[in-house]
């Protein structure tokens, strides 16, 4: 699995309207074929920073996405909205997407 996380800082003006600017690219990437999750998730300690975490089921299917008409559509998009370069790691992690955590369970009320 090809695992990704991307941490973008918007401009204020564009904080409230983020997920509304990037819906249609969230929805058109949750719908390729090789797309495991496509999850967008808002800093508790920054208000204007998104984090992205992404899981494609392979490389090619990671390499389709960059090459996908709406990712190149949303690059330019999100160019305006931007406040900084977003940081991103990349990596081939092993599993084909969330697995339950050993560590914690719910209690029984």
């Amino acid at each position: 699995m090809i695992l990704i996380v991307v941490k973008m800082t918007v401009r204020p003006a564009y904080t409230e309207k983020w997920l509304d600017l990037v819906g249609d690219f969230t929805k058109a990437t949750r719908d390729e074929p090789g797309n495991l999750f496509f999850e967008w998730s808002r800093s508790v300690d920054n208000p204007n920073q998104f984090v992205l975490v992404e899981g494609f089921a392979s490389r090619e299917a990671g390499d389709a996405h960059v090459n996908s008409a709406h990712f190149k559509t949303a690059m330019d998009e999100m160019a305006e909205a931007i406040a900084t370069t977003p940081q991103i790691i990349s990596t081939e992690a092993p599993g084909n997407g969330w697995s339950a955590m050993a560590e914690l369970t719910p209690r029984n009320l």
